[in-house]
């Protein structure tokens, strides 16, 4: 299901359904910040003109789109997945297969940031801590 990133954090991890590499170390974030350049995971892979989306790029993208569950987010050309995510207290992984969480750039306060979900009766822009493990989406400016 590819990569998850907790929120403002360089570091990405990777779960395969039974290990996660590197281990798990930072269990809960609190820091008054929308996510930097400087530590932007589409940047960073990607280069100069990647990004990730803003919380209203993303209620943007539900609305026009009229997504209200994860058929929408799945049959769009952005083709986002149920990815699952990774639980902040031990990096543990859930969700996989039934639901997805994708990190904007856009914080909520200092230990919450945006991120879109879904699954089988949701869509919409929540705000989770920031230590959760969530998948990112790229778009180039």
């Amino acid at each position: 299901a590819g990569w998850y990133w907790q929120f403002n954090r360089m570091q990405g991890y990777k779960h395969d359904g039974i290990n996660l590499t590197p281990g798990w170390t930072i269990t809960s974030i609190d820091e008054y910040s929308d996510w930097v350049v400087s530590n932007d995971p589409c940047r960073i892979e990607l280069g100069y003109n990647w990004r990730l989306p803003t919380s209203t790029e993303y209620t943007n993208v539900i609305n026009a789109g009229g997504w209200t569950d994860w058929t929408g987010p799945w049959s769009s050309p952005l083709r986002l997945h149920a990815a699952g995510s990774l639980d902040l207290t031990n990096g543990g992984l859930f969700f996989r297969g039934s639901g997805g969480r994708y990190f904007s750039s856009t914080q909520t306060n200092n230990i919450s940031g945006y991120n879109l979900g879904f699954g089988s009766g949701n869509c919409n822009v929540y705000g989770n801590s920031k230590a959760y493990g969530y998948s990112v989406r790229c778009i180039s400016n």
